[in-house]
């Protein structure tokens, strides 16, 4: 996964939080309150059973989708390995898509190549 330049902005966040490997950051079903961006280490997202849908690296994010379609989660997310991760509220997103509009357009390509890839994947 390519990371991009705009999400260098979420390592200077407030409410970071730390995860040792293998433990779970969020489930499936959880409701999704904040969307992450890897600040080290490395995250997997887990569709159940145990299907690996992808490993996030530092400088990437995730759990974006639920908190733009304010829905609960559809993955799991668990820590490859100890990972400090940047914590982002909705109300936190909506300021840097009015204060940083590259902001979202590299979430939406994030989205977009995530998409592509599971699409080609399941063809």
């Amino acid at each position: 996964m390519a990371t991009v330049s705009s999400f260098k902005l979420l390592r200077n966040e407030k409410d970071v939080r730390t995860f040792a490997a293998g433990e779970t950051i969020f489930s499936k079903g959880d409701p999704g309150d904040v969307m992450y961006a890897v600040i080290e280490g490395e995250v997997d997202i887990v569709a159940p059973p145990d299907r690996l849908l992808e490993t996030v690296p530092s400088g990437g994010i995730f759990g974006e989708m639920a908190l733009l379609e304010h829905c609960v989660r559809s993955a799991s997310a668990v820590a490859r390995t100890d990972c400090r991760l940047a914590a982002i509220s909705t109300d936190r997103f909506n300021f840097l898509v009015q204060m940083t509009p590259n902001f979202a357009l590299d979430v939406m390509r994030t989205m977009a190549e995530r998409l592509r890839r599971q699409t080609a994947t399941t063809t």
